[in-house]
């Protein structure tokens, strides 16, 4: 179990779990982000219920070097670190769960917890204007900053895009990659851009996710593709006085 005593900032090192719809991810991470091991992943079970989750990250995390605090990136509407949405886990006990503690008991170290987006943008963010992240993966997450401060959590995934019932998960998630084919999926993802910054009118945009290098986009300097490590290495900035984390 990792000390639960008071730690400086560069005695920090911190176990930064990265929550997908398809996969575990984590690592140890020290205050500048830095992973200290390469990231380990497995797959993320089906209908995953928060137990079957705990045993599952127990098995991830074992072999990884000692660490004093908890970041979790979750693939839902978060607050207070607590669940408060889990779409892709397919079960309602997921609703009011207290993911964080449960990692801190189960894992040792006080545990914080955001979206997944919003984790990996508070690794890749430059902290000026309104700076908007976008992950493709297993579906699509959102995380919105201005001036480096976190806004209020924009469940945009499940928002209708196309038609009546299309959202924005049905539109360019992994399950539409695969059935469109990789061209048509570009061009819905493109057209999704569009309509986020018409939306928004962000500054800047970043792209990570797992399907982020799928992507084929005219050179933009607004637009940054970003790699997939910045969702365990973004768990640094949960720690940090300045994070801009409202918790």
């Amino acid at each position: 179990m990792a000390s639960r005593r008071k730690h400086k900032r560069d005695d920090l090192r911190i176990l930064s779990i990265d929550i997908g719809g398809t996969g575990l991810k984590a690592s140890v991470v020290d205050s500048a982000g830095r992973l200290l091991v390469p990231r380990h992943r497995i797959k993320t079970p089906c209908f995953c219920s928060p137990a079957i989750l705990l045993d599952v990250l127990e098995n991830l995390v074992a072999p990884l070097p000692g660490h004093n605090r908890i970041a979790i990136g979750f693939p839902g509407v978060v607050r207070n670190d607590r669940i408060l949405t889990a779409p892709h886990f397919q079960t309602k006990e997921w609703a009011g769960f207290p993911l964080a503690d449960a990692a801190s008991n189960r894992f040792g170290g006080a545990a914080k917890m955001v979206n997944d987006a919003e984790m990996q943008g508070l690794a890749v963010i430059s902290g000026k204007g309104l700076e908007l992240v976008l992950t493709l993966g297993t579906g699509a997450g959102t995380g919105l900053f201005r001036d480096g401060e976190l806004m209020p959590h924009l469940e945009l995934a499940q928002h209708p895009i196309y038609g009546k019932k299309k959202t924005y998960n049905d539109y360019i998630g992994d399950s539409a990659l695969k059935k469109a084919g990789r061209k048509h999926w570009n061009e819905r993802v493109e057209r999704t851009i569009g309509i986020l910054a018409s939306l928004l009118h962000f500054d800047h945009l970043f792209i990570g996710g797992g399907n982020a290098q799928k992507i084929k986009l005219t050179p933009q300097p607004t637009i940054t593709i970003v790699s997939n490590d910045a969702g365990i290495e973004g768990g640094a900035a949960l720690w940090r006085p300045d994070s801009g984390v409202i918790r």
